[in-house]
């Protein structure tokens, strides 16, 4: 089940919304719980014993860790750090491992494995990640076990997050969990940045995937240099509004549950450098790798080269997270070495040409990174990139033809380009400000009248095309479900 499907939005949602107030405080837990199952057994059906094991062994060994000392704290972390992985490895590292390893076996004169792929549950990598940080932070002291199987079992399965993220820590909604409110204001907020997300995922990430899907397919020799960068830029656009549209429509709900969950993304593509791209990008999984990967590792501490080799194995591993390919780990090596260039040159980002010159150099790392990511091998994506280089293009550029003929196209890209900026947030900062400097008291209520009204206006704007779609559209799942 996803958030953009008619099956969540007119049935499970309303009636997990209507049962929790209906609930009140002393059963909220149970109901949102109940609701996780529910979801995930809609989409995922008997991989839910998977989810509930895992609840199951992490309420154990952190209750474990907490009440041991010595050696035998470490020994239980390691044995649950292991019991996380395990799975995540084999439903979905281990057929890639197998397959690197294929000319090693014929080498040896052995047989090669021609097993079938196994289905990978959704969410797998966002909940064990999340239930490793449970575990780390206990035995760090930083938070206490959970007491009650039902809130670890909440913490570790709430549906807002639980597919896609972000990636909660376990402090920061520790107390959420024991007592939280919910309010008229919060609930309206929290259902207008869902249907906003929800806005971003339907009505412009959708769209310019099918046009991505389109060009990436093409056979290289059909494919010309401006089709290539359309291709590339409607990926660009396409990952970034499906992730975090995603992300807007989880924390959304959050709060209409009463929950704060952390940002997951500030504007990534206004960033001139790429270690500002990953402050902006992502921001559970960037922080989650600084806090239990590249600090383990050593950080920062061991000078200058250890250094180094610390962010290109973080972000090897980061590449590794996102797919069982070759092209997701050239992916975060690719961004590794730039930000260990930036680590050896650092930008300067005294003067405005500096600040645009380093955000072309940003964009076009970030797009070439991104199509990379998105082709299903390296061949094909250094094909891909030869035709973007004007190297290899053998085929007639019809990329002014088809923007010109197809205004629908046209409008989601500027769209897109636009709202990749903090234009939103601006004009309802600047009318906020306006409200506040306003002497006259008829004319601060008019302001706020008015700024009221629009909000509306624009929500229901939305949320009438987004549903609309919705209803004519095929099913489109989020990109970040196959991580």
């Amino acid at each position: 089940m996803i958030f953009s499907s008619v099956s969540f939005l007119f049935l499970l949602l309303p009636i997990v919304v209507a049962c929790t107030f209906l609930a009140g405080a002393r059963y909220r837990n149970h109901i949102l719980f109940a609701g996780s199952l529910i979801f995930y057994f809609w989409g995922e059906g008997m991989f839910t014993l998977l989810l509930l094991g895992s609840i199951a062994v992490n309420y154990i060994l952190a209750r474990g860790i907490e009440n041991s000392i010595g050696r035998h704290r470490k020994l239980l972390l390691t044995l649950g750090v292991c019991c996380n992985l395990l799975p995540l490895f084999i439903l979905k590292y281990l057929g890639f491992a197998v397959a690197s390893l294929q000319p090693i076996f014929l080498v040896l004169g052995l047989q090669p494995w021609h097993g079938e792929p196994l289905h990978l549950p959704a969410g797998i990598s966002f909940f064990t990640f999340q239930a490793i940080s449970y575990l780390v932070d206990v035995f760090r002291r930083i938070v206490p076990a959970e007491q009650k199987i039902l809130n670890c079992g909440l913490y570790i399965s709430m549906f807002p997050q639980l597919i896609a993220g972000p990636i909660v820590r376990y402090h920061d909604i520790a107390g959420q969990l024991v007592r939280r409110t919910i309010t008229t204001g919060g609930f309206a907020g929290g259902a207008e940045r869902f249907v906003f997300g929800l806005g971003k995922k339907v009505l412009i990430a959708d769209p310019l995937g099918i046009k991505a899907d389109y060009i990436f397919q093409l056979p290289i020799n059909e494919l010309s240099t401006g089709d290539a960068w359309l291709g590339a830029i409607c990926f660009s656009l396409q990952i970034y509004y499906d992730f975090s549209g995603y992300s807007d429509m989880a924390i959304g709900l959050g709060r209409m549950f009463g929950f704060r969950l952390p940002e997951n993304f500030m504007y990534p593509y206004i960033s001139r450098s790429l270690r500002e791209f990953w402050r902006r990008w992502h921001i559970s999984l960037s922080t989650w790798l600084r806090d239990y990967l590249y600090i383990p590792l050593g950080g920062n501490r061991g000078g200058t080269k250890r250094t180094l080799a610390n962010l290109l194995i973080v972000f090897l591993l980061c590449g590794l997270w996102h797919g069982a390919n070759w092209t997701f780990v050239v992916w975060g090596l690719w961004h590794g070495l730039f930000l260990v260039v930036e680590r050896v040159i650092p930008l300067r980002q005294n003067t405005i040409i500096h600040k645009g010159a380093g955000w072309l150099y940003t964009s076009a790392v970030v797009v070439i990174g991104w199509v990379i990511f998105r082709s299903t091998s390296l061949d094909a994506a250094w094909h891909y990139l030869q035709v973007m280089a004007g190297i290899s293009s053998t085929g007639i550029d019809l990329i002014f033809t088809t923007l010109l003929a197809d205004s629908k196209l046209l409008t989601e890209l500027i769209a897109g380009c636009v709202l990749a900026f903090p234009v939103y947030r601006l004009l309802r900062q600047g009318g906020e400000k306006l409200e506040t400097r306003l002497v006259s008291v008829p004319a601060a209520y008019g302001t706020a009248a008015v700024l009221g009204i629009s909000r509306l206006l624009l929500f229901g704007t939305v949320l009438y095309f987004a549903v609309i779609t919705i209803a004519a559209r095929a099913y489109q799942p989020f990109l970040y479900f196959q991580f």
